[in-house]
Order: C-alpha cells, then sequence, then structure tokens
C-alpha cells in the first residue's frame, strides 16, 4: 500500500487544563502501554471544528463543564508509523491534520466518566504541561512540542 496516496484524516484536538493549569491526558485503550494522549478525533461532514471538539471531548471523556481559552492557530498534522497505515481508520488515512482548542475545565473530577459508548482511554490524570512530550506516542512528539509552546503563551 502506498501511503503517500492516502489523503490526511480532519480532525480535531483539545488540550484541557485543571485550575492548577495541568492537562488533561488518557490512556488509550488500544495502546495501553505508557503512553498517554490529549482528547481528539475526527470532524464528521458538515461539522465545524469546535462543535466537533466538543462532541470529541464528550464521547472521549464526558466533560462538559469548559471555558474556550483560544482557537490555536493554523492546522497541525502528524503520520502514522508505516506499521499502523492500513490498520488505523479502516485503513482510509495516512495521518491527521488537526485544529486544536485550549479549554479550561470548570466542573469537579467527578464529571470525568471514561466509561462512555465507544471508550477510548483506560485511565486519565492531569499532567505538568512539561511533561506532555514525554508521555505521548513517539510519532505524535514533534506535535505535542509544538502544541506545547501554545500552552505556554496561556499558562505563564
Amino acid at each position: 500500500m502506498n501511503a503517500k496516496i492516502l489523503p490526511m484524516r480532519k480532525s480535531v484536538g483539545i488540550i484541557v487544563l485543571n485550575s492548577e493549569d495541568k492537562v488533561f491526558v488518557g490512556k488509550r485503550k488500544d495502546n495501553p502501554v505508557d503512553n498517554w494522549q490529549m482528547p481528539q478525533g475526527g470532524v464528521d461532514l458538515h461539522e465545524d471544528y469546535l462543535t466537533a471538539a466538543k462532541r470529541e471531548l464528550l464521547e472521549e471523556t464526558n466533560i462538559r463543564n469548559i471555558k474556550i481559552i483560544k482557537e490555536i492557530g493554523g492546522i497541525f498534522e502528524y503520520e502514522l508509523p508505516k506499521n499502523l497505515i492500513g490498520k488505523i481508520w479502516k485503513g482510509k488515512f495516512r495521518g491527521q491534520k488537526q485544529k486544536w482548542f485550549i479549554v479550561k475545565f470548570l466542573g469537579s473530577e467527578d464529571e470525568i466518566d471514561l466509561n462512555t459508548k465507544q471508550p477510548e482511554f483506560i485511565e486519565w490524570r492531569w499532567v505538568d504541561p512539561e511533561k506532555l512530550p514525554e508521555v505521548i506516542v513517539s510519532f505524535k512528539k514533534n506535535l505535542y512540542i509544538n502544541l506545547l509552546k501554545e500552552i505556554k503563551k496561556i499558562i505563564s
């Protein structure tokens, strides 16, 4: 399969900050080794980025009580490693092009519930933003380094 002919998946990502400016990360159900990620997901047909971000956050974490802090400018991309191309997203995409949002979590932690209709995470925690590049799967590391720069603009 020639990965270069596959398109990039249009998606969103959500950086959720708590009151201490720590970032929400979840451990993926399909990759339960010690790799974590921020909530993210695909944009449905005729759906705008913000609507998709709120929907994905709710579907993955049950988080509802948020305040939008910033829509990060530009689109961020990452490509899947060769061993995952053809296995993820029904083999239709080679990676993702993402619009990211920074939000403040305003609810209480008992609102967070990973036992959703289609669970993606098996565990969650708050991490210091500086730790993000260390806890993510290696093929998303550069993406998370770039997102960290955006987080620092908000919390410093």
